[in-house]
């Protein structure tokens, strides 16, 4: 009994609860994102939006990891494990981001005006940010690598977001199909670094 009324035991089951609301509302969020943007792929013939749909579901499987971490009696205990999930995520979405950017490149094939990809890249730019900044705090106040290292890969999907969104708007505008596929290959390797770095079990709490 004393031990459940510890400020500090209850506090951090509170952030780990908080975790895993967390990662269940990235999971809703890019469930519908990844239906949407890939219909919507389908529908204008875009590579890179139908991408962005399938970049989604691999944010899926990150925040997946923290809810089976979070749903355990002692998540300490599948910590290093998260991490090697979460570092594979980020591994797999470098080599996806850099063979789709590689396609579009050779395609040089311009894709059809997405009024609906510029509207949910828009509001993937607001939703994500907020979403990766409450996961970095919360995974620093419960010291958290796998909490932490998963923020950072929702902060990578806004960051593609950018690039979608810019990569449609510059296509339908001026014509620069090739905008897209080359900032999307310096996502790339930051999403490798960052995978790297989460396998190795680097920066659990720095900025």
């Amino acid at each position: 009994m004393q031990i459940q009324g510890d400020p500090a035991l209850l506090e951090r089951h509170r952030r780990q609860r908080v975790a895993l609301g967390l990662a269940w509302a990235t999971i809703a969020w890019n469930a519908v994102e990844a239906i949407v943007a890939i219909i919507a792929g389908a529908v204008a013939s875009s590579i890179a939006l139908i991408g962005f749909g399938l970049d989604s579901t691999v944010e899926v499987m990150s925040a997946s990891v923290i809810v089976w971490q979070m749903t355990r009696d002692v998540p300490e205990a599948r910590e290093a494990k998260a991490l090697r999930l979460i570092a594979v995520s980020f591994f797999a979405l470098a080599g996806y981001v850099t063979v789709q950017a590689g396609l579009d490149l050779l395609a040089t094939s311009e894709p059809d005006t997405s009024s609906v990809g510029i509207v949910l890249a828009a509001v993937s730019l607001v939703v994500m940010p907020v979403l990766a900044g409450l996961k970095r705090r919360n995974g620093r106040r419960l010291g958290s690598n796998s909490v932490v290292a998963d923020s950072r890969q929702t902060m990578l999907c806004t960051y593609l977001s950018a690039v979608l969104l810019v990569g449609l708007v510059l296509s339908a505008t001026v014509g620069w199909w090739w905008a897209d596929p080359v900032a999307a290959l310096v996502i790339a390797a930051l999403a490798f670094k960052e995978g790297r770095e989460a396998w190795r079990g680097e920066r659990c709490c720095d900025d």
